[in-house]
């Protein structure tokens, strides 16, 4: 469920995590979950789908947005600007970024997309997923785009592992050494809450994760 408080700004929550008080209502589980795949469908992948154009760094004005969806599902004739920002406001991952009037994934892409996200403050280390039969090549070869434009990397070996349990139970983690890798000249930016991209990573700058003893 999503609501805003009028103290606190928008939330996913029965009540504001804040203050505790009721907020207003503005959409159900069953619409958050399916406009949030609208958005990043479009966003990510298919805009042509709704009559829409990114523009070379992925941005696409709200308005539009809003009228396009309005007008390919029916039942959203409610929809404003406001609710498709307290989507990505509320968002969990960050996977969206609002700013003035337009609004954009900032990762996930299959489309091309020029990306100028933040290159500062970047962990030390970074972590990626793969399955056994992989871990042998990827450690020889390196890392590269496969179904998306960029490697993805995760903030934290637990959050590789729920990224990687998706394709195989018990995927293995190989860590990316970013100080390294950005003293060579490789760029590396910060896309969501615990999402950073890079175009490739060299073989040199990869080890296979050991967790640490209990």
């Amino acid at each position: 469920m999503l609501k805003e408080c009028s103290q606190h700004g928008y939330f996913r929550a029965e009540t504001c995590p804040v203050c505790g008080q009721p907020a207003r209502f503005l959409m159900n589980d069953r619409e958050l979950d399916h406009l949030g795949r609208v958005m990043t469908g479009i966003l990510r992948h298919f805009p042509d789908k709704y009559n829409l154009t990114l523009d070379e760094h992925g941005w696409v004005e709200l308005p539009k947005l809003v009228q396009s969806i309005s007008s390919h599902h029916r039942g959203y004739h409610w929809l404003r600007t406001h609710h498709l920002v307290a989507i990505a406001g509320s968002d969990p991952k960050g996977r969206y970024e609002v700013r003035d009037d337009k609004i954009r994934a900032t990762y996930g892409h299959t489309l091309e997309v020029a990306l100028d996200l933040p290159t500062d403050n970047i962990p030390d280390e970074l972590y990626y997923p793969v399955t056994t039969e992989e871990s042998a090549i990827v450690l020889e070869v390196g890392l590269k785009p496969s179904d998306r434009r960029k490697v993805h990397l995760s903030k934290t070996a637990q959050d590789a592992h729920a990224a990687g349990s998706v394709r195989t139970p018990e995927p293995v983690i190989l860590a990316v050494d970013t100080k390294k890798a950005r003293a060579q000249g490789i760029v590396i930016m910060q896309a969501g809450k615990t999402v950073y991209l890079v175009d490739q990573v060299p073989a040199e700058f990869l080890s296979r994760h050991t967790p640490p003893a209990a």
